[in-house]
């Protein structure tokens, strides 16, 4: 690779000077999509053009990660590469980097000094496959987040509460004014409130004992059927059409005022954010849903397939090295509602909840790892159907889904 070194270094001089022969329209997969996430991929997409010569061309595919994910794999394995692409921070890629179909970037990431300033450094880690580099981590999403509307408390004559017992105390007089207590969709928003309750409620050595070290007896323990008992909990307290309901529609709910709070993560503060509604005067953020103020750290990171141009390969260089740079980190994670990637940026206009977040995130034994980054798709998506399946079908009993839970965690990989 070090033969590359003397070319990558004329062409990010090249770059930097504002050159731009052999300009092209770099498409850009992503499934940002939702008001919030449309004006943060903005903010890239902007910087990007203004740099000169290399042109955005916006490649949205509408709906969430599960559903464009094999969208974006399928264009790559089949030969039709994009130039860019959001995927999630984790193991998504892994099968494409280990194919070595992804551009290596470790020239590029030892030009800017990524690993001085990647915080955690499990981010850059995560993009790291036999010493090379294959990804830029985007920001830090986290999890562990419940989102409520201050005025529906309020105006109910009730404290906005600061705990999920609080939460579940108060649900019941919300029924009667007609609000619906929590704001969901199905799928994988289902399994999000199921992960999230393990760490926040349960504790962060039962999420690691459980998703990192894979222990079935753990996951048959009394911690993780209270967790399954708080989950009933959740089950009883949505309405009948959050099935088929998009993640940005029940923050929605919330903003408006016809649901009192949702569990989704950070990015659903980019809703609010759009709505023009203030953290702390409008709505309330728990991380740790009030209990054990602990986040995980996955989020964005952005993949460049290998392609035959030497042209689109330069304008991949120049975005890769352009999405770690300081103005462009503060802007988007402010628009995102995630947390940069860098841990040198000043975030002086960050609002309450992002605080928090930072706050909880300066000490490492409150950071956990991803779901994404310690279990397989497969594991995954059998956690997510067996949770979809106990939230839909109030027949089932707590121990029938933690057993079938266990089994699971045994063949987890």
């Amino acid at each position: 690779m070090r033969h590359c070194r003397a070319l990558l270094v004329s062409m990010v001089t090249l770059l930097s000077t504002g050159g731009t022969a052999g300009a092209v329209d770099l498409e850009v997969t992503h499934w940002w999509t939702s008001g919030g996430e449309a004006a943060a991929v903005k903010v890239l997409a902007d910087a990007f053009d203004k740099q000169g010569g290399d042109r955005w061309l916006d490649g949205a595919i509408a709906g969430s990660g599960p559903t464009a994910t094999p969208i974006i794999v399928s264009r790559i394995l089949g030969g039709n590469p994009m130039g860019a692409t959001q995927l999630n921070t984790g193991r998504d890629a892994e099968d494409l980097v280990k194919a070595g179909m992804m551009t290596d970037l470790t020239e590029l990431a030892a030009e800017q000094g990524w690993a001085a300033f990647i915080r955690p450094a499990k981010l850059l880690d995560s993009c790291r496959y036999n010493g090379g580099i294959y990804c830029v981590p985007l920001n830090i999403h986290s999890w562990q987040w419940m989102w409520l509307n201050r005025r529906v408390f309020e105006d109910a004559g009730l404290p906005v509460p600061a705990t999920w017992q609080e939460f579940v105390a108060a649900a019941p007089k919300l029924k009667e004014k007609g609000i619906i207590p929590l704001a969901t969709g199905d799928g994988w928003q289902v399994s999000i409130i199921f992960n999230v309750m393990i760490s926040s409620l349960g504790g962060g050595e039962l999420f690691k004992k459980v998703y990192e070290d894979k222990d079935p007896q753990a996951a048959a323990g009394p911690q993780m059927k209270a967790v399954w008992q708080s989950f009933a909990q959740a089950r009883s307290l949505v309405d009948p059409g959050y099935v088929g309901r998009a993640w940005n529609e029940a923050t929605d709910l919330v903003i408006i005022g016809k649901a009192g709070a949702q569990i989704m993560g950070d990015w659903a503060q980019g809703e609010f954010s759009l709505a023009s509604k203030v953290a702390g005067t409008d709505y309330d953020c728990l991380p740790g849903l009030g209990g054990n103020a602990i986040l995980d750290t996955g989020g964005d990171a952005f993949y460049f397939p290998k392609n035959s141009s030497p042209e689109v390969t330069r304008a991949q260089l120049k975005l890769a090295g352009l999405l770690l740079a300081k103005q462009t980190q503060v802007a988007f994670n402010l628009a995102k509602g995630s947390l940069p990637a860098r841990g040198d940026v000043d975030l002086d206009t960050a609002n309450a909840c992002m605080r928090k977040g930072l706050e909880i995130l300066k000490n490492p034994d409150n950071v956990l790892p991803s779901l994404i980054q310690m279990l397989s798709a497969d594991t995954r998506g059998q956690i997510e159907d067996l949770a979809k399946e106990f939230f839909a079908d109030t027949d089932m009993s707590v121990d029938e889904a933690q057993a079938r839970f266990v089994d699971i965690i045994k063949q987890a990989r």
